[in-house]
């Protein structure tokens, strides 16, 4: 991969990143109204309409090294390309998937999706880190996150106006009380609904492919001194604890997130709420907010380690508020959906969706932490591990459905996110620190 200075200017190469992060936060974030459409579609139960988290996300672990070795043969630029038109396939395997009301074809489907998502992030995510100082990197990957969560709120309304009207007719008791032919042709109307949004999908990422490949993409180099890199490379990545460590603290995050993201529909759902389709937006809000305190903050007032402890404990706290929560909509909250004009929503649905605050930061702050201190060859390879992190999104999420199938209660599963959070403590005060493994 060959390598100059950094540009003078980060205008255009941040406009096009910035659009594939668009696109990131619309492909990923469709997964939290997809889940309860699919639940109906191929009448699934919890376990299995996780298993949509787990096909996406798995993609991560299973890609995230092959494709660092094909970043390193082509390039981020060309990296990035590919990675669209992989994209493309799988947006375009939904149109048989949806015809054919097969879920195994749906899952083939959501992982080549994040397959191709696997090599955008490898490419994506260090560039931004050595754009510019590592100080402000958190800032760089906020402004990201905005346009990443800000398709997220985007997508599960495109996805509700598009696919989940007059839903009325395919509620379980009306479902039950059809002859199976009849239950089958409903169902497969239903499902049939997804064959023109993933075509338009799919013809967008192919333009969105097209119009990076045409425009210049320079190219970066590491901040560190290159003549060490020589040294540096003698010595594995695994040697290396804020890496390791931080690729841990990637998979508990990632894990809260997309619980938090992808939960909330079918949450919502359970507890009778009307718009369940577009409650993932209200958790891609507060990560806005998240994003957008942290650009106001970082690192004027806060470091990006001290920005990671404070985002953790948050979650902690959340947590125990939402296992002790009403189900019901009551008191200041109310005050508050009533002054914003928003449909009041349960006390525990509000605080799944305040986890998008507490999330919001984590991503930023771990990468540059991460990926402090390392040459070039090293980075590439550190950021395939950090990449590897996100298969806590098809792990967790799955975790959470089994302990709601077997509990009964979809609110108490949410304790799984404490162990999550405290360890993403550890790391924002100590593990990001350590620069080699204790020996004694």
């Amino acid at each position: 991969m060959s390598t100059t200075n950094k540009p003078t200017s980060t205008f255009m190469p941040m406009l096009i990143i910035g659009s594939l992060f668009f696109m990131f936060g619309f492909v990923t974030w469709l997964n939290g109204s997809l889940i309860p459409f699919l639940q109906i579609a191929c009448e699934l139960d919890h376990i299995e309409a996780y298993f949509v988290t787990m096909a996406f996300y798995i993609s991560y672990t299973v890609m995230a090294l092959p494709m660092s070795y094909i970043l390193r043969k082509t390039g981020f630029k060309e990296g990035m390309v590919l990675g669209l038109f992989v994209m493309v396939v799988g947006a375009l395997t939904f149109i048989p998937a949806a015809y054919t009301r097969e879920y195994a074809v749906f899952l083939v489907a959501l992982f080549m999706l994040g397959a191709g998502l696997t090599i955008l992030q490898t490419a994506s995510n260090p560039y931004i880190v050595l754009l510019g100082p590592r100080e402000s990197a958190a800032v760089r990957i906020s402004i990201m996150g905005i346009l990443n969560k800000g398709a997220g709120v985007i997508a599960p309304l495109v996805f509700t106006a598009f696919i989940l009207t007059d839903m009325s007719q395919f509620t379980e008791a009306r479902l039950a009380s059809l002859g199976a032919e009849q239950k089958a042709l409903e169902l497969a109307e239903l499902s049939s609904r997804l064959v023109t949004p993933y075509l338009m999908m799919a013809i967008m990422l192919l333009l969105l492919g097209i119009f990076i490949k045409m425009m210049p993409l320079p190219s970066v180099n590491s901040d560190e001194d290159t003549s060490s890199i020589e040294d540096d490379s003698k010595s594995s990545i695994l040697q290396k604890p804020q890496v390791i460590l931080g690729a841990i603290a990637l998979f508990f995050y990632v894990g809260a997130e997309v619980v938090a993201g992808d939960t909330i529909g079918l949450f919502s759902k359970e507890l009778g709420v009307s718009n369940f389709g577009q409650m993932t937006s209200y958790t891609m809000g507060f990560m806005v907010l998240g994003y957008i305190l942290g650009l106001l903050v970082i690192p004027r007032w806060l470091s990006q380690g001290k920005a990671l402890a404070i985002s953790a404990i948050l979650g902690v706290l959340l947590t125990i508020l939402l296992l002790n929560a009403s189900v019901n909509s009551n008191g200041i909250w109310d005050l508050v959906f009533a002054w914003t004009g928003l449909p009041a929503i349960p006390n525990a649905v509000l605080y799944v969706a305040l986890f998008g605050l507490a999330n919001a930061l984590v991503w930023p702050a771990i990468w540059p932490l991460a990926l402090s201190g390392l040459n070039q060859k090293d980075t590439s390879t550190a950021s395939a591990l950090l990449i590897m992190g996100i298969s806590g999104g098809a792990l967790l999420p799955l975790f959470y459905g089994i302990l709601v199938e077997a509990s009964g209660n979809a609110q108490s599963a949410y304790w799984i996110m404490i162990p999550c959070y405290v360890f993403i403590i550890f790391y924002a005060v100590k593990g990001h620190k350590l620069r080699q493994w204790s020996r004694g």
